[in-house]
């Protein structure tokens, strides 16, 4: 027993034994941080100088649509040049666009049309700061390492979603909106910083390009491509590769299956079912995020490979029996475990299956694919949202109803195909 412990400590803890890497978890955390303190920061801002939720729609909107716009141009730019350099000027942009709010604020010059503005200009860097983050790890460990790295990587993504929102809060509330845009420029200069001193690992056969790049210097013909040429090229490879098809469809369905069910089904859930309040939705969200966390641990010790094509397919079972019983059940206590067991679930394969892309995937497309992954979740998210919406004023029950048969159909599909079933 003493001797597995070991074992799985030693191999979560191996990424860490690299520098690199460690500037990577640690821009990567500050730039998570960020966005909760940007997400605060904005709307309460928002909300004070105006008092308007249809204000803050607005803002919130024109952060949200240049990201989903540009994200592909932000993949197909990660994948030309160097994703270590759009992550660090993403980054420090970042950082001037929220001083700038800051500062503004605390002059009492900003209006809502700046602040529309600036989510705008922060929506649309962040579009290339995403997709280069997602890529660059491949660049930075080696493959066998992939795992435990991306487990490190997740659990880290898990808690400063958690905290960002909860410190910017809390910033807001000892001192004003301002300062807490303020705080959020620090976060991403810092995590500028970080990933600026990343450097790749020398391996045999490097051919002495910026290993950080994440495609191991990109040349010949595929550089000389027009961005549109580029863009088309990425969406050819991601949709004629039946497994690459796979995983864009299983995550869609998770994306449809989660955002909507997981923030308006939750809401319903704890208010009218279990007849509770803030506090069960607060417990809901908390097993949801607790259980993905030691799903990502438990994935990144596992020494092992399995077939991902099944992995996914249970997972997608999983889901479906989990989002089915929670339209069920009508007792606390049987609820949080149900979204414990999914959360474990959503978090142990999301190890292997974002491992598996790094580790398959031409690392001259990669943070192209990505990008198509990203924008594909960016368009079923408010579709969840609304349907959901709409299912929920007939209760809870039709609308996980509906959830698990996606996920049941979405299993059955990834079964039938056996290319799938063996990917590994």
């Amino acid at each position: 027993m003493a001797s597995t412990l070991v074992d799985v400590r030693s191999r979560l803890s191996a990424p860490a034994r690299l520098p690199s890497f460690r500037l990577l978890w640690l821009g990567q955390s500050l730039s998570l941080l960020g966005d909760g303190f940007s997400y605060i920061a904005f709307s309460w801002i928002t909300l004070g100088l105006t008092g308007s939720a249809l204000s803050l729609g607005y803002v919130l909107a024109c952060q949200a649509v240049p990201r989903a716009l540009l994200t592909l141009v932000g993949g197909s730019l990660s994948d030309k040049w160097s994703s270590r350099t759009l992550m660090t000027l993403s980054s420090w942009v970042r950082a001037g666009l929220m001083a700038g709010v800051g500062l503004a604020g605390l002059a009492g010059s900003l209006t809502v049309w700046m602040l529309c503005c600036a989510a705008a200009a922060f929506g649309a860097v962040d579009a290339f700061f995403q997709p280069a983050r997602a890529s660059i790890l491949p660049s930075v460990v080696d493959k066998e390492l992939l795992a435990p790295a991306n487990a490190l990587l997740g659990v880290a993504a898990k808690v400063s979603s958690v905290l960002g929102p909860a410190v910017g809060g809390m910033v807001v509330a000892f001192s004003n909106a301002p300062v807490a845009f303020l705080v959020d420029g620090v976060c991403f200069a810092l995590c500028g910083l970080c990933v600026s001193g990343i450097r790749p690992p020398s391996r045999p056969g490097a051919d002495g390009a910026d290993g950080a790049d994440g495609a191991d210097g990109n040349a010949g013909a595929a550089a000389a491509l027009s961005l549109g040429a580029r863009i088309r090229a990425g969406l050819r490879y991601a949709f004629e590769d039946p497994r690459i098809r796979t995983i864009l469809a299983v995550d869609a369905a998770v994306t449809f299956c989660q955002a909507g069910p997981f923030t308006v089904g939750f809401a319903t859930l704890a208010k009218v079912d279990l007849q509770g309040g803030s506090a069960t939705l607060g417990l809901l969200n908390g097993a949801l995020a607790g259980g993905a966390m030691l799903g990502t641990l438990v994935g990144g010790a596992l020494n092992s490979r399995p077939r991902i094509g099944l992995l996914i397919a249970a997972l997608a079972g999983w889901l479906a029996i989990g989002t089915g019983l929670l339209g069920l059940v009508g007792n606390t206590a049987g609820a949080l475990a149900t979204v414990l067991a999914m959360g474990f679930g959503m978090g142990f394969q999301g190890v292997f299956g974002l491992s598996w892309i790094q580790r398959t995937i031409d690392g001259s497309v990669l943070s192209r694919v990505i990008s198509v992954d990203l924008v594909i979740g960016y368009a079923v998210a408010p579709l969840s949202l609304i349907v959901c919406g709409a299912l929920a004023g007939s209760g809870t029950g039709p609308m996980f109803a509906v959830s698990a048969v996606v996920l049941a159909v979405t299993g059955i599909g990834i079964l039938s195909s056996r290319t799938v079933r063996e990917m590994r």
